[in-house]
């Protein structure tokens, strides 16, 4: 690579940083189209497959998705909204209960108690905020509403994401070619093996542990229904929601569930159902949900995958949250490609000297 050319790459990055940082609030959009148009790309491609044309393909896969997706969110939301507000109107019973019971022991081994008066002000919280408010999204709507722009910039998204999505997905076979035509004939070979390498490790995350994520929160929903918990779809769903990152879903889901079990029962038995639930998820989890939806592609190590989450979340918030993985994949890809040239390098493969060998010291 020439100095010319690399002036000319770094000088396109340095734009294309500035204009994705300038335009960063309108691209949610584009990106949410961009990450469904990728997802549905398979499927097309299978649907193309029975003598169906693309953009047939497309309507079809719009079409069973929302016979698929509708009638769910109009069953979860009521469900999530009840087990919300009962656990608000329950709140204020729980925090007498865990006073009583531990503050004693709190104060004999510590030294600490619990003020009455912070007490009954938490507890006065609870019943102004939300006994009277109705319901939960009926309050989080009434405060959304006060902002139009809020409201329209809403409605804007919800318009324009299935219809990115559309045109993305309709012609996203020609976009990688575009894009394969236009890359620099020298480096094309070497980019066309990142860029597949990078799809296999984005597709068994994307496809196959968000799947792996909805089958846990299922497992954990039902097997803390049978346990008795009255919050048991709230847990699950958490919990399944925190498995993409190593273990954060079953120490959550257990530690919350745990708590939850003590507060409505009392019973410390129930923690071993409980702990029974969330064992047998894991076992399901690892001798058969991951092996068949992800298996071994992605070689994240744990480690790293908390520090994309939280590295994400510090620079972007939630929206850098549920992008950090994927990115994280993208850039392991890449970072294994340059370990991969070092190691092959001079720089790497420079022969030491005698006068700088340490086994020549004496």
């Amino acid at each position: 690579m020439t100095q010319s050319t690399r002036w000319f790459w770094l000088t396109i990055f340095l734009i294309t940083s500035a204009l994705l940082y300038l335009l960063s609030p309108i691209l949610l959009p584009f990106v949410a189209g961009a990450l469904l148009a990728y997802l549905g790309d398979p499927i097309v491609d299978r649907l193309e497959r029975l003598h169906i044309s693309r953009t047939l393909a497309v309507v079809v896969l719009f079409f069973v998705l929302f016979l698929l997706v509708f009638p769910l969110i109009l069953f979860l939301i009521p469900l999530l909204e009840s087990q919300i507000k009962l656990l608000l109107e329950k709140a204020p019973g729980y925090i007498d209960w865990v006073i009583t019971n531990f503050e004693p022991i709190l104060q004999k081994t510590f030294g600490i108690n619990f003020p009455a008066l912070e007490a009954d002000q938490l507890k006065e919280t609870f019943n102004q905020q939300f006994s009277t408010a109705g319901s939960f999204f009926k309050g989080l709507i009434r405060t959304v509403t006060h902002s139009g722009m809020v409201v329209a910039g809403w409605a804007a998204n919800l318009f324009l994401i299935p219809v990115i999505s559309f045109y993305l997905l309709r012609d996203w076979d020609r976009l990688v070619v575009y894009m394969h035509d236009l890359l620099p004939r020298d480096i094309e070979p070497t980019v066309t093996r990142l860029v597949k390498e990078s799809d296999e490790v984005l597709g068994a995350f994307l496809r196959g542990q968000m799947m792996v994520m909805l089958a846990l929160g299922i497992i954990y929903a039902i097997g803390l229904k049978f346990v008795g918990l009255e919050f048991s779809l709230l847990i699950g769903m958490l919990a399944g929601l925190l498995s993409f990152i190593p273990y954060m879903g079953l120490i959550v889901g257990i530690i919350v569930a745990g708590i939850a079990v003590m507060l409505q029962t009392h019973e410390p038995v129930n923690l071993l159902w409980v702990a029974l639930v969330f064992g047998v998820a894991q076992m399901i989890e690892g001798m058969l949900l991951t092996p068949l939806l992800v298996g071994d592609r992605i070689g994240l190590h744990p480690v790293a995958v908390i520090f994309a989450v939280l590295a994400g979340g510090q620079l972007f918030g939630f929206f850098g949250i549920l992008l950090a993985l994927p990115v994280f994949a993208v850039l392991a890809v890449i970072m294994r490609y340059f370990h991969e040239t070092y190691k092959n390098s001079i720089i790497y493969g420079v022969p030491r000297s005698k006068d700088n060998d340490p086994s020549h010291i004496a």
